[in-house]
């Protein structure tokens, strides 16, 4: 796919979903950049601010499927996953998809149901298949997760473990809307919802030849070392236990390309990174004291970005 076609295809995407969500521009670059290099989001935010209707926007955007999972403590990890049943009719045991089995899956507040469920999300998250009984099956592609989670509310909820965080490949928060932009969302939502009227704009298909198009991005050899070296310095910071995995590098990478590929680049450039270190980096370091912490963290990879020189090259190939 040409860069022009996939830079316009993006713009589509982000300008539909801007029927809906007022403002929040950065949060929908982000969002796509994600789908595009084909991770997973977790939007964590105070009730009310637009999550639940960001997500919603972004799957009547894309011709694909789409499913819910409200998270309860109650949830079972079949509830997820699906199960084997035994039909009497055919007198065998037949299988029942759960809701997993879609292209576009919003977890909803995820941290309300126990480790055991979270963890039915890991093998999907990660290698895009299921295996229930012994028997693996394999998830349509594209398949792209947006979980929700609530920060100030812990009565009730189970903190993702490390590994559950590392398998998001951002973490975003939408923020509260600005006075101008309140007025906005009043206005817009005055007579009807704009997501009852919003029709798809990109294909499943499309959205894996951007997927494709974004792996063709050039990136200059001095700016995947110093992918390399921010991550080591994360590694050797005082502030933090852990630092970046490898995985960690590699997903930020992936996004670089992608948010390049949004702005109708062919090649990547150091303020594509400076702009995506945090929201892809910030949850996947342990500090000190071993409690997750994203202000922190945040705050860990802005010191890190300030202190590792800025490469300075011709960055197109």
């Amino acid at each position: 796919m040409e860069i022009q076609r996939a830079s316009r295809i993006l713009r589509d995407l982000k300008e539909n979903i801007g029927k809906v969500i007022v403002g929040k521009q950065e949060t929908v670059e982000y969002l796509l950049t994600a789908l595009v290099a084909g991770g997973h989001v977790l939007l964590e935010d105070v009730p009310g601010t637009g999550k639940t209707m960001l997500a919603k926007s972004l799957a009547k955007s894309l011709s694909a499927s789409f499913s819910r999972i409200q998270f309860t403590p109650d949830l079972l990890p079949s509830d997820v996953t699906g199960l084997n049943y035994f039909d009497q009719k055919q007198s065998e045991f037949v299988f029942r998809a759960g809701p997993v089995f879609c292209n576009i899956l919003l977890a909803d507040e995820i941290n309300r149901a126990t480790a055991r469920t979270q963890s039915s999300l890991l093998e999907c998250m990660e290698e895009r298949q299921i295996t229930v009984d012994g028997v693996t099956r394999q998830l349509a592609p594209p398949f792209f997760v947006i979980a929700t989670q609530n920060p100030i509310e812990t009565a009730g909820t189970f903190p993702l473990p490390e590994a559950q965080l590392d398998r998001f490949i951002m973490m975003l928060s939408m923020g509260l809307p600005t006075r101008q932009e309140e007025v906005g969302i009043l206005e817009r939502f005055l007579r009807q919802s704009p997501l009852a009227q919003l029709a798809p704009v990109c294909t499943g298909q499309e959205l894996l030849c951007l997927n494709a198009a974004s792996r063709e991005v050039y990136v200059h050899p001095s700016l995947l070392a110093y992918l390399a070296d921010l991550a080591a310095a994360t590694r050797a910071s005082t502030a933090s236990v852990l630092g970046v995995s490898p995985r960690g590098t590699l997903a930020l990478l992936n996004c670089v390309r992608a948010y390049a590929l949004l702005h109708g680049r062919a090649y990547a450039v150091p303020e594509d990174i400076k702009a995506l270190a945090v929201p892809v980096w910030s949850h996947r370091v342990t500090l000190q004291h071993g409690v997750f912490d994203r202000k922190n963290g945040e705050k860990l990879i802005r010191s890190v970005l300030e202190q590792v020189p800025v490469p300075t090259e011709q960055w197109e190939k």
